[in-house]
């Protein structure tokens, strides 16, 4: 997470429904201090939200320094009725550690030994 953040969003636009079933998360990052992390995806529909599915995870910091720490889940998720123009948000909240910034969603890929975070959805 940024300095002083808990909690990071990223929003993908939807085409049309979600269907319920398997969601699968890579969520890999870089871990500075011991650290929990709450995922939600979450079908943004106007001013409405509505949690599909949630992975949490502890993350320990690597002895190497900046590489990254690997996590990937898979969880049964809900269904959503999404429409042309509705968002899935990608919601990552840090908890459980005194430093400012303790995760970072790893962004450079291979280049920290690492994947960036991703999401397969319900086929």
């Amino acid at each position: 997470m940024g300095v002083g953040d808990s909690q990071l969003e990223a929003a993908f636009t939807l085409r049309g429904p979600i269907a319920a079933g398997s969601w699968h998360l890579v969520g890999d990052g870089l871990v500075l201090e011991p650290v929990d992390v709450h995922f939600e995806l979450i079908w943004r529909a106007g001013q409405t939200d509505q949690t599909l599915v949630s992975f949490d995870h502890h993350f320990d910091p690597q002895p190497s320094g900046f590489d990254a720490v690997a996590f990937d889940g898979t969880q049964t998720g809900l269904a959503a009725g999404a429409h042309a123009g509705d968002e899935l948000i990608l919601r990552f909240t840090a908890s459980n550690t005194t430093a400012q910034t303790a995760y970072l969603p790893n962004g450079d890929g291979a280049i920290s030994k690492g994947r960036i975070p991703s999401i397969e959805l319900p086929r």
